[in-house]
C-alpha cells in the first residue's frame, strides 16, 4: 500500500490551514490598523496581539501609534 496519496492530501490540508492562518493575520492587522476602538478592545482581551501589532508598526518605520491610542484612550476614561 502506497503512503503517496495519503501525504498529498496531508500536505495539501497543511497548505491550506497555512494560506487561512495568513489570510486571518492579514484580516486581523487590516482591522486594527483601521479601528482604535477595535484595538481597545484588543487591549482588554488580547493585550500581547495588541503589542505584535504596535511592533510591526514601529518596524515598518510608523512610530506614534501606541502613544496615540493610550492619549485616546486616556481622555476617554476623564
Amino acid at each position: 500500500m502506497s503512503l503517496a496519496p495519503l501525504a498529498k492530501k496531508l500536505m495539501k490540508a497543511v497548505i491550506a490551514l497555512e494560506l487561512l492562518g495568513v489570510i486571518g493575520a492579514y484580516g486581523l492587522f487590516h482591522k486594527m490598523n483601521d479601528s482604535q476602538d477595535f484595538r481597545s478592545t484588543m487591549n482588554r482581551r488580547l493585550p500581547s496581539v495588541l503589542e505584535v501589532y504596535y511592533q510591526s508598526n514601529e518596524w515598518a518605520g510608523l512610530y506614534g501609534v501606541r502613544e496615540s491610542d493610550r492619549a485616546a484612550w486616556a481622555a476617554k476614561r476623564e
